[in-house]
């Protein structure tokens, strides 16, 4: 499965309804073209994508179509990434972070899913 269909492309007129007025945790990927450390945390995200789906809605924001956003937002640094739950930030990492840590920084976030099976222990 390609990024492509794991991932919605957010736009700034696809920002509110995607992810402001999601029912489900959305974690925002801010990222540009013009900085390569994004690349480095693909794949992680890649993983959660496929390991989350259903509990987790991932988008990808490019800061540099999307300035509006990034500045309201305060995004300075890529990538950034942005959990939001019910409209509300819960969660920013800023800069790039293993697999490890972005798992155990989503984990607490992921602790209130009522399913029988935790979806993190999948990853």
């Amino acid at each position: 499965m390609s990024l492509d269909t794991e991932w919605t492309v957010l736009r700034y007129d696809t920002f509110q309804s995607e992810v402001l007025e999601a029912q489900t945790l959305v974690l925002v990927d801010c990222w540009a073209s013009w900085c390569s450390s994004f690349q480095q945390i693909n794949p992680a995200i890649h993983e959660l994508a496929i390991a989350l789906a259903g509990h987790i809605k991932i988008g990808r924001l490019n800061i540099a179509t999307a300035e509006q956003i990034a500045t309201y937002y305060g995004i300075r640094v890529v990538p950034s990434l942005l959990f939001f739950h019910h409209g509300q930030v819960v969660l920013r990492i800023v800069g790039g972070v293993s697999k490890e840590e972005l798992i155990h920084k989503l984990s607490p976030l992921l602790s209130g899913d009522r399913s029988n099976r935790s979806p993190i222990a999948c990853l």
